[in-house]
């Protein structure tokens, strides 16, 4: 494992803004560094203990999918400037090397597009208490991780670092982006988990849900940015140990969230500090995540040139 980077320093480009999990740098007008951290959040809080590797990872998994997704919708990765153009202090190449990508900057939306195929997480909370998950009504007696009949589109509000998401219905998120925007972002966010879900099914995984987060580009054409079906971003199931009525084994922070869970901690920061075989197991979860979708280590085999391997 290499040394964690809690948070990046790059004293050459202005720093645009610190999210739960990324630092972004201005570069130009059009364009920004980002750079995806060792930082873990749960329960939208940043917790003190960065997980090795795992920036790495979710910088890989994402370029592999842009690169999937790619003839479905634009994304926001750059072919016009690399790395080695921006960043000419090699202390500070070394150091982002790996977790960085040079992006179009965009505006973003302000919802977060959830795609549900089972019943985890919050949705079975919704359920367990309405019978429906963001007002879509759902079957009588689902049990926990169980298969929906039909993936569902489940949108939720995209709060502040230390805040938390609201989960809100489609009529909301019309109000907050328009009846067409919000068709838009729908259907393609369906399509991409789909594909997406049967890729996985063929490689031993279940993508029970995920999110997905998009933007305008200056002609108001919806592009995909963020970061795309990582463990950070979904919740990764191994088909081998799936079973209906529990909470399934996973490739991804579920597990931390599992651990807090036996915590008298009430979900507000600070966060707890996690002790090493936790931080070492999550480790090794999140590189299988990626060993189980990507050929080979921490390099995916085709990746737009915007994207930075060491």
């Amino acid at each position: 494992m290499s040394t964690p980077l809690f948070e990046s320093q790059l004293h050459s480009l202005p720093l645009y803004q610190r999210g739960k999990v990324r630092d972004i740098y201005a570069i130009d007008d059009q364009h920004l560094l980002i750079v995806a951290t060792d930082r873990l959040s749960a329960f939208d809080v940043v917790l003190p203990t960065p997980i090795p590797d795992k920036g790495a990872v979710l910088t890989s998994l994402s370029n592999f999918w842009f690169h999937f997704t790619q003839s479905m919708i634009p994304n926001h990765l750059a072919d016009d400037i690399t790395l080695e153009n921006v960043l000419s202090n090699s202390t500070e190449y070394q150091q982002v090397q790996g977790r960085a990508v040079i992006v179009k900057k965009f505006k973003p939306l302000p919802i977060e597009a959830i795609v549900r195929g089972y019943i985890a997480g919050s949705g079975w909370k919704d359920y367990q208490n309405s019978g429906a998950i963001c007002d879509i009504t759902l079957p009588q007696g689902l049990q926990l991780a169980e298969k929906l009949p039909t993936p569902i589109y489940t949108p939720s509000s995209k709060a502040d670092v230390g805040q938390h998401d609201e989960n809100i219905d489609f009529a909301t998120t019309c109000a907050l982006i328009g009846d067409n925007l919000a068709e838009q972002v729908r259907d393609i966010s369906l399509e991409i988990y789909s594909r997406a879900r049967d890729y996985a099914a063929a490689r031993g995984i279940i993508i029970a849900d995920t999110k997905f987060e998009f933007g305008l580009n200056a002609n108001n054409q919806l592009v995909l940015i963020d970061e795309v079906l990582t463990p950070d971003s979904s919740r990764f199931w191994p088909v081998d140990q799936y079973k209906i009525g529990v909470s399934p084994k996973s490739f991804d922070k579920q597990f931390v969230r599992d651990y807090l869970e036996t915590l008298d901690w009430d979900k507000t920061p600070p966060g707890p500090v996690l002790p090493p075989d936790i931080i070492d197991k999550t480790a090794a979860k999140y590189r299988e995540a990626l060993k189980r979708f990507v050929v080979g280590d921490l390099s995916p085999p085709v990746c737009k040139k915007s994207c930075f391997h060491g």
